[in-house]
């Protein structure tokens, strides 16, 4: 750790009296590039980019008694998605049919309560949903269709704890189809020991603090407790130019992820018509509708 960039003093660009507003400014526009390289590189991560669905931010929250938070970022989280046809199958796949069957109860030993996907929805909308989760138009067109109490058999992924989805599981799908029209969507989960947490994702909210330098850690740590527990929110993130070790040990040990200042690549206000940058699209046009950009470079500095 004493060997990451977040360790060592900055250099004095970095320490512009507008760091705070550059970050509040990128947090205000959402950019998710910057968003998620906030939840993936921080430390420790708060997320895998590939597992990251939608990402979006609030900035200076409102915590009581004229307080505000630096900002808070939501994100949705893909924990189980559907396998492609026959992968899991093929993993099991055997010359006995005894070694098959057992490698199937194995993986199919515990099951689900009974899940609400959807009640009483419109057609468009569950077809909606279907299509959302993966499936493909004939697998839709059968689980639109299948007789009373049948259901709709997929193998699944969810993910194990280095963020990969390895775990298989069998999810059964089933529709009730009501005589206004409109459908409702029932699943279980046979499982081998972790049960799924969701069908799809779960949506979480970090809170975001850009710590000034002369703030001491005690200080800080107090302003993010208070602000943790004046929103309800658990998960914090601390983005700060320099940190001793023993404080990054510190705020780690209380749940706090930290972030390097210097490794927050923020767009900057662009003119492409005097960028140095020959090779892109947009260079030398006068009407470019490009404002902010991250590779704008000026033809004085290029090399």
């Amino acid at each position: 750790m004493p060997t990451n960039p977040l360790f060592h003093p900055v250099s004095d660009a970095v320490r512009a009296p507008n760091l705070h507003d550059q970050i509040q400014l990128a947090l205000a526009i959402a950019d998710s590039y910057v968003l998620k390289s906030l939840l993936e590189n921080c430390i420790p991560a708060l997320a895998q980019g590939h597992s990251i669905r939608t990402i979006s931010t609030q900035v200076g929250v409102p915590t009581g008694y004229q307080q505000t938070a630096d900002g808070i970022v939501h994100f949705e989280v893909v924990y189980c998605k559907l396998a492609p046809p026959g992968e899991v199958e093929r993993l099991f796949k055997s010359n006995s049919r005894t070694q098959e069957s057992r490698e199937l109860a194995r993986l199919t030993q515990h099951e689900s309560e009974m899940q609400m996907l959807g009640k009483n929805l419109s057609l468009s909308l569950t077809v909606s949903l279907l299509v959302e989760a993966g499936f493909r138009p004939e697998q839709i067109e059968e689980i639109l269709h299948l007789p009373f109490d049948a259901w709709h058999k997929s193998w699944w992924y969810t993910i194990d704890e280095m963020g990969n989805f390895t775990l298989p599981f069998l999810r059964q799908i089933r529709t009730l189809r009501y005589p206004d029209g409109t459908f409702t969507l029932q699943y279980k989960d046979l499982f081998e020991q972790d049960k799924p947490n969701c069908f799809i994702s779960l949506t979480e909210k970090v809170l975001v603090l850009i710590k000034p330098d002369t703030q001491g850690f005690g200080e800080t740590l107090k302003q993010i407790n208070y602000q943790r527990e004046a929103l309800g929110v658990t998960q914090a993130l601390l983005i700060c130019s320099v940190l001793s070790d023993l404080e990054a040990q510190g705020f780690i040990n209380q749940g706090i992820s930290v972030y390097p200042a210097i490794e927050l690549v923020l767009p900057t206000q662009s003119d492409c018509i005097h960028c140095g940058r020959k090779e892109c699209g947009m260079n030398g046009v006068l009407d470019s509708p490009v404002a902010l950009c991250y590779g704008f470079l000026p033809e004085s500095e290029f090399v």
